[in-house]
């Protein structure tokens, strides 16, 4: 227990925690600090590019092999399930409708990349090295979660979800997506040889424009529980806290039936543990318009993240450590 709260209080003080808190504040104290949002995007597609293409060179110099193939398939199937532990737990902890808990479901099938990102910094300062191909996991999981969530409401919702034309395509051609497995791809097809050529670029800045995306999401975080106190109720807050928990809890035995590294199980269990805040709500305003934004945006961005960031991944690395002895 004292080792997991050192990490906490270890992450709490590192540099990527502390921007995500400036935003925070700043937010709450009504300043007009903010990110242009041309200037935001383009630090989403960094991180984008810069994980996706150390995930494929990493992938190269590792090889295919058949626990690469079943982490993917666990991913996937991680995705379609945990949605489902979400809805029933919804249904039990809150008074939400079937659409508003199917909505809010799907997010916490899918990923928060940036949360993915946070926790392979935390792994690499601990002195671990997390599976290369942990990147695309991360880009599998994306979608599936948000099918899960439409079948959902299909299958306990009083009417059907509109599964419009276009939507499944729309969905796995979001942009995030296509930029993170595009990346990992001309990565593994470069190999070691490719990501030297460019490490100046993706390696050393990371961490600078890491913090800096994290001061914006501090401020959109902030600002969203500012304007959203009321649909906060104690049983969707508990939730936001109690379902990462519970997720990680899935992502740790992924993992470790996988006989994944350290570093490989603490990413599953990230994974596992996230919610999206970027795919996820852009299908549901196309699929679930009658569902309420306010109430899967507020516990995604503004309960899970922040809960994952400063509490969530410390624990999740304490633990997968004591499991696999690393």
């Amino acid at each position: 227990m004292e080792g997991t709260l050192a990490l906490a209080l270890n992450n709490l003080s590192s540099p990527i925690i502390l921007f995500f808190a400036l935003g925070v504040a700043a937010a709450f104290a009504r300043s007009d600090l903010s990110i242009p949002e041309a200037i935001a995007k383009g630090l989403s597609i960094y991180l984008l590019f810069a994980i996706g293409f150390k995930g494929g060179a990493s992938v190269a110099s590792h090889g295919v092999d058949s626990t690469l193939i079943f982490s993917l398939l666990a991913g996937v199937v991680l995705s379609f399930a945990i949605p489902a532990v979400a809805f029933a737990l919804l249904r039990v902890m809150t008074k939400l409708s079937v659409t508003d808990a199917a909505a809010v479901a799907g997010h916490y099938g899918s990923i928060s990349i940036v949360t993915f990102v946070a926790a392979t910094s935390v792994a690499t300062t601990a002195g671990l090295s997390p599976e290369g191909y942990m990147v695309a996991v991360a880009a599998v999981m994306e979608a599936p979660a948000i099918l899960s969530a439409l079948w959902i409401i299909a299958r306990y919702g009083k009417q059907s979800a509109e599964m419009e034309e276009g939507l499944i395509r729309e969905i796995l051609l979001n942009g995030s997506i296509v930029l993170l497995v595009g990346s990992f791809l001309i990565g593994w097809i470069t190999g070691e040889e490719g990501l030297e050529l460019i490490s100046p670029f993706i390696v050393a800045p990371f961490q600078g424009v890491l913090c800096l995306f994290l001061l914006d999401m501090g401020l959109v975080a902030g600002r969203g529980l500012r304007e959203a106190k009321s649909v906060l109720t104690p049983g969707l807050f508990a939730f936001g806290v109690l379902m990462p928990v519970i997720g990680s809890v899935f992502g740790l035995g992924a993992g470790l039936l996988l006989g994944l590294s350290p570093g490989g199980v603490l990413l599953f269990m990230t994974l596992s543990a996230s919610a999206s805040y970027i795919a996820v709500p852009a299908a549901m305003r196309v699929a679930l318009p009658e569902a309420n934004p306010s109430i899967y945006l507020t516990l995604s961005l503004g309960v899970t993240f922040p809960f994952n960031l400063t509490l969530g991944i410390p624990l999740y690395l304490a633990v997968s450590q004591v499991l696999t002895g690393g």
